[in-house]
């Protein structure tokens, strides 16, 4: 059977920074920008989103269209015979499959606030507890996030199971055109609060005394972590939409791409949030429960309230949702590979399967709350921290080997490949670097993860 290719390389784009563009930008590196003093953490971030993510996602992308293959075929395709490279593309399918889990559950809560709002729930809700108290109130409800998951859940398989053009490629550009103009109408009215200046500065100036407060070296560390993080890199879901784009471009190009337009809404959620957060006198490193109780805290108590948190709910919807297709997307194909399975057949079987998947991450908040796993953590973030602090860098770290050593597919291959077409190509020189900087930091986060807290 050919391999479904993307229609052009703006649909590429919009799909592969659509999986990139979660949670992780728009609620994770708002509130670790704020714990982390402001402009300095950005700063570094940005650093270390140049020499560590945007090299391991040409990686991803350079297997998959080497390959033309999802992340067990890949590996199976270009390593040496005998060798067991392939392994890590289970362990992929593996952690694909477990983010999914609980990122449907959280997806499902974006999805549920936005009704809340459209519909009028927040009318007479008081500022303050009030307001935490609907957060409260729906975990409490294992039905309730039952609905919005499965909604969530369904809905992504669904637009899998048409393919890749007319199903994710299409839907795909629809949301991530409203979630760029979301992103923006968001960004101006925030902006033009009184006092939203105060918060821009606090954002985007660098004030490494802020930042020796809290630890020059604990901010250091946090953007490295971000900086790789938001690409969601190491668990193969950038790679299969490696395994369906052209030869057109070089790697390098469409991976600074892709970084451009996940960093800009990373950027845009933080001038969303901070000016917002200085003008109603909130702080802005109030961690986790910044988008479920501090910001609706902030659209009850604002005139208009109500439609500016329908659209930043539906923003959220948007960004959480497009990367639900595209990691759907990931599973599908390699196990329609891997199990001869039809995309109906794939569509429909791990449908089912998902929706029961996911049931332990939403009882985990009421029927299931007194169920602790690793290190005293409920299931939703036992699931997270297999995920984020063992698969994601571990297999980052494996496709860096893969890529770099003659024990793999190789250095040469690897940039020949990622050269191939028109744009940025990346020097050979660049080969050390590759071969034993970008490991070690790889192995820093890792390390780092596995520390207690």
């Amino acid at each position: 059977m050919e391999r479904e290719r993307f229609g052009s390389r703006l649909g590429f784009l919009l799909v592969s920074a659509g999986c990139a563009i979660g949670i992780g930008n728009v609620w994770k590196f708002p509130y670790i920008t704020g714990q982390g003093g402001g402009g300095v953490f950005v700063l570094f971030y940005l650093l270390f989103l140049v020499i560590m993510g945007a090299p391991v996602l040409t990686m991803e992308l350079a297997i998959g269209r080497a390959s033309r293959m999802g992340s067990v075929g890949s590996y199976k395709k270009l390593e040496k015979p005998g060798q067991k490279w392939h392994l890590h593309g289970w362990l992929c399918l593996l952690g694909c499959t477990l983010l999914m889990m609980y990122y449907t559950t959280v997806s499902g809560w974006m999805l549920g606030y936005f009704f809340k709002f459209l519909t009028g729930s927040f009318e007479g809700v008081q500022v303050g507890d009030e307001v935490a108290g609907v957060f409260s109130a729906m975990l409490a409800n294992p039905i309730e996030m039952m609905i919005w998951m499965a909604i969530t859940v369904i809905a992504g398989f669904l637009v899998c199971s048409m393919g890749l053009q007319t199903g994710i490629e299409r839907v795909t550009k629809v949301m991530m055109t409203g979630l760029l103009l979301l992103i923006i109408v968001l960004a101006v009215r925030s902006l033009t609060l009184p006092g939203a200046m105060d918060g821009v500065r606090f954002y985007l100036l660098p004030d490494f005394g802020r930042a020796m407060e809290t630890g020059i070296t604990k901010v250091i560390v946090s953007a490295m972590n971000q900086a790789f993080f938001t690409l969601s890199l190491g668990i193969g879901s950038m790679e299969i939409f490696g395994s369906y784009m052209s030869k057109e471009q070089t790697l390098g190009s469409e991976a600074l791409s892709i970084c451009g337009l996940d960093t800009f809404v990373a950027l845009m959620s933080g001038m969303i949030i901070f000016p917002a957060c200085f003008s109603f006198g909130i702080e802005p490193n109030a961690g986790p429960p910044l988008i479920f109780i501090t910001l609706p805290n902030i659209f009850v108590g604002m005139p208009g309230g109500r439609l500016w948190g329908t659209l930043f709910f539906l923003f959220m919807t948007f960004a959480s949702f497009s990367t639900v297709i595209a990691v759907f997307e990931m599973i599908l194909s390699t196990s329609m590979e891997c199990f001869g399975w039809t995309r109906k057949q794939a569509s429909v079987l791990l449908c089912i399967f998902l929706l029961l998947a996911s049931m332990p991450c939403l009882l985990g908040y009421n029927v299931l709350s007194d169920l602790r796993l690793i290190g005293g953590r409920d299931i939703l973030d036992s699931e997270d921290f297999i995920v984020s602090n063992l698969l994601l860098p571990g297999g980052a770290f494996i496709y860096v080997l893969f890529c770099t050593t003659r024990l793999g597919w190789g250095w040469d291959n690897y940039i020949e490949e990622t050269n191939t077409g028109r744009g940025l190509r990346l020097p050979y020189s660049l080969k050390p670097c590759f071969r034993f900087l970008l490991p070690a930091l790889i192995l820093v986060i890792l390390v780092m993860g596995l520390l207690p807290a």
